[in-house]
């Protein structure tokens, strides 16, 4: 194989020389800090920046029209292993606040604490954790707060007080329509409740690849078992996917699922040793696209609960 020894390529000296020069130019240029320069020039509107899509979209829904929203990670992103890129970094420092799950959900989040001033505030401050009681998390809370639509309520309150604060000119209006999306998510959380009430007690099981349901689960009334607790800090070990095995024929449960944002392989093996169907994907971490299966978190969390209810009454999808 060659190496890149010896002489260097024309264009590798282009770059040592355009570089510094580019450098010099920006630090050279007065820059603007109140807004990105879109925002500048086309949108007045105070700057909320979340850490993921979910956030986004329930934030905008308290938001309305009075405030730009935005994600810091995209659509379909895998949030707990995420690294900020410099241009996060640059869009936080042009931030008006920052909303953040908290619940050790994104490590990375410390960054954006140190290196800007933007406030910030943590939606599940009044949200009482769940613990993790297995793999690396053991014994620190269970991030995903947000698949409760009872915890999420919470969310509302505390984003809401937030944006009457940040612009109290509008604070009636973000009142309000926390109040109109809370009757939403509780119609969600009735719809379930209403949809499981016929299963056996020994069946009400939800079998996942991660145990990102907890929350769901604790107010369904549903027991919960998964391959690993948190993305990005397990693996199905053998061992782990045996236990499910033997736990899913052990309650005869009817159905396990897996999140969009990673493998269902091992998932799989479990459905293939025992009687359970595989029940569906559901998702978690991170909206779709617009054209896709859950581009807002009241259709995700909607689709979750539907798919969960039908699969575990033997329904198929």
């Amino acid at each position: 194989m060659k190496t890149t020894t010896g002489r260097r390529k024309p264009a590798a000296w282009l770059a040592l020389l355009v570089v510094p020069w580019l450098l010099l130019v920006t630090a050279c240029t007065p820059v603007n800090n109140s807004r990105p320069a879109d925002a500048q020039s086309n949108d007045p509107r105070p700057v909320v920046l979340t850490t993921f899509t979910v956030l986004q979209d329930i934030a905008q829904n308290v938001a309305g029209e009075h405030l730009r929203v935005e994600s810091i990670t995209r659509r379909g992103a895998e949030i707990h292993g995420y690294e900020p890129t410099p241009d996060d970094l640059r869009r936080a420092s042009h931030a008006d606040l920052i909303l953040d799950n908290g619940l050790n959900l994104e490590a990375w989040f410390a960054q954006f604490v140190q290196e800007n001033s933007a406030p910030h505030i943590t939606v599940s401050e009044d949200v009482e954790p769940i613990g993790i009681v297995q793999d690396e998390g053991a014994g620190k809370p269970n991030p995903h707060a947000w698949m409760s639509p009872l915890n999420v309520q919470r969310y509302v309150d505390t984003i809401a007080q937030a944006f009457a604060d940040l612009d109290p000119e509008h604070a009636a209006d973000y009142r309000r329509n926390a109040k109109e999306y809370q009757g939403k998510l509780q119609k969600v959380q009735d719809d379930l409740d209403s949809a499981l009430e016929d299963i056996p007690q020994q069946q009400r099981v939800l079998v996942t690849c991660e145990g990102a349901f907890s929350y769901l689960a604790r107010d369904a009334g549903l027991k919960e078992k998964y391959l690993w607790a948190v993305n990005a800090e397990s693996q199905a070990t053998p061992r782990k996917v045996a236990s499910a095995i033997d736990y899913v024929r052990d309650h005869d449960v009817p159905a396990v699922f897996c999140e969009s944002t990673v493998s269902d392989a091992a998932m799989q093996r479990v459905v293939e040793s025992t009687d359970a169907s595989f029940g569906g994907t559901l998702y978690v971490d991170s909206l779709s696209e617009a054209d896709g299966p859950v581009p807002s978190y009241l259709e995700l969390i909607t689709h979750d609960t539907e798919q969960i209810a039908r699969a575990l009454k033997g329904q198929a999808s």
